[in-house]
């Protein structure tokens, strides 16, 4: 059960692992972020508006925020799978008296933790100067909570797949951060020409965005009950197909 002493020692270890290491896991990502946040705010303020009454700036905080959350939930779990596995320790949890979903349960725990301490961490950072908005709260938790733990899933996915780092950064570089990038995070999909308003349509990443995004400033692009649909629909379907590769010990057991 996802009780145990083993799932507990295992989120213990995965906590730490990321914690040891704060300045580059949690520091540097909200300091990369904030970087983003004063130069896009400070070069387009004057001259974007995406919504009536809502400054360019306010519009780009919970991009910014939902978005540091995300890679940084892919970056925990898919990095302490391939380091387990380039350095042969992985041998060592798995023959733990772990069952496989507390495995997955440990590893997507740990990467919302570290995902959700970005995120919060930054939007600490921009309340200082930027009036923000908390028009819904709980949409704001539903989608970080979610949208974290669908990219810790695919951090397993990635770690299972990649057999070196090389290939782990081709999954991050040529599909986590296109469908980060290109899910409205600077723009409102509204503002792109139809064939790319409509593709975007087909980017789950696009709903965990908006409906986060929705919670700050209680407007959105698509309504926020569709939105959570499809991400917990996206969830359900990753989580079922990691735990079928955790149970079968794909590319972890000789």
């Amino acid at each position: 059960m996802i009780c145990s002493t083993g799932f507990r020692t295992l989120l213990r270890k995965e906590l730490l692992r990321f914690w040891k290491v704060g300045f580059q896991t949690v520091a540097a990502p909200v300091v990369t972020s904030a970087l983003y946040l004063l130069i896009f705010s400070h070069v387009l303020e004057e001259h974007i508006q995406v919504y009536a009454a809502v400054s360019y700036s306010a519009f780009l905080v919970p991009g910014l925020a939902i978005m540091s959350v995300l890679q940084n939930a892919f970056a925990n779990s898919s990095s302490s799978l391939i380091q387990s596995k380039v350095t042969g320790n992985i041998v060592f949890v798995l023959l733990a008296p772990i069952g496989h979903a507390e495995l997955y349960a440990a590893y997507v725990l740990a990467a919302v933790v570290r995902g959700l301490m970005v995120g919060l961490a930054l939007l600490a950072i921009a309340s200082v100067w930027i009036d923000l908005a908390w028009a819904a709260p709980h949409w704001i938790l539903v989608f970080a909570v979610l949208g974290a733990a669908i990219l810790g899933t695919l951090g397993i996915i990635a770690g299972i797949w990649a057999e070196k780092f090389d290939e782990l950064a081709a999954f991050q570089n040529f599909l986590i951060l296109p469908l980060t990038f290109l899910s409205g995070v600077f723009y409102s999909i509204h503002s792109l020409p139809p064939f790319w308003r409509d593709l975007s349509h087909y980017n789950p990443v696009f709903y965990m965005i908006d409906g986060f995004r929705y919670g700050f400033l209680g407007v959105s692009d698509v309504s926020p009950a569709l939105s959570l649909a499809v991400v917990s629909g996206c969830l359900l379907v990753l989580a079922a197909a990691t735990l079928q590769l955790l149970r079968t010990g794909y590319k972890l057991r000789a």
